[in-house]
């Protein structure tokens, strides 16, 4: 139920996309209509030739595809890392650590948004801590930047990768670990071929036979 909730919104504008135009409340055509007992199918395709003919399109989409990409793996990167500590971090601690993580989420969008914009603005944080320390002479310019967009994605979303991460390694059978450790598997190899697997939703099967292999 919940996956055909979040594809509902898609399908909507998947419909209006093959959709003719009309001037009209919505502004466009069904894409089904039964008259004369004969179900007629309208399907407009010029829309996607339209795209795919326009260079301004085809720009806008690889940079959008570009800049997420970019931001999936800094969030991967960066909260990986974050997951893993989490996991791994004494039980007393671990409930804090979450909170962290998820405290930001319940401050306003726009309020952490307008934060960046001054951390990032020419007279912000990072360019007085840079100019006080003599690194520049003269202000960066980072807002309005592919950089800023990029840190806003990633700052954003940044929990989204952290807590499934989290989940997974918290319920990994740390018996694994310790028959790696027991058959000769070095820490590196162990990661690689046990907690990696596991964490990103693999198979709860390892053979651990396989990890004596240095």
């Amino acid at each position: 139920m919940a996956d055909a909730v979040f594809l509902l919104p898609f399908a909507l504008v998947l419909k209006i996309s093959l959709s003719e135009g009309a001037i009209a409340i919505p502004p466009y055509g069904p894409l089904l209509e039964y008259a004369d007992q004969t179900l007629h199918i309208f399907l407009n395709l010029g829309n996607y030739l339209f795209l795919l003919s326009d260079s301004l399109y085809i720009a806008a989409y690889w940079g959008s595809v570009k800049t997420a990409f970019i931001a999936t793996l800094f969030c991967l990167l960066l909260g990986y890392p974050m997951a893993y500590a989490m996991a791994r971090a004494p039980a007393r601690w671990q409930l804090l650590l979450l909170l962290l993580v998820m405290l930001p989420s319940w401050t306003s969008f726009l309020i952490r948004v307008y934060a960046w914009m001054g951390i990032l603005s020419n007279s912000g944080l990072i360019n007085n801590l840079l100019i006080g320390l003599g690194l520049i002479d003269s202000p960066l310019r980072m807002m309005n930047t592919q950089f800023a967009v990029t840190i806003g994605i990633v700052y954003a979303y940044l929990p989204f990768m952290v807590l499934p991460l989290y989940a997974h390694l918290t319920r990994m059978d740390n018996s694994l670990l310790e028959a790696a450790a027991d058959l000769g598997s070095r820490k590196l190899n162990t990661f690689i071929k046990v907690t990696l697997p596991l964490s990103m939703g693999g198979s709860s099967r390892v053979r651990c036979w396989c990890l004596s292999r240095r």
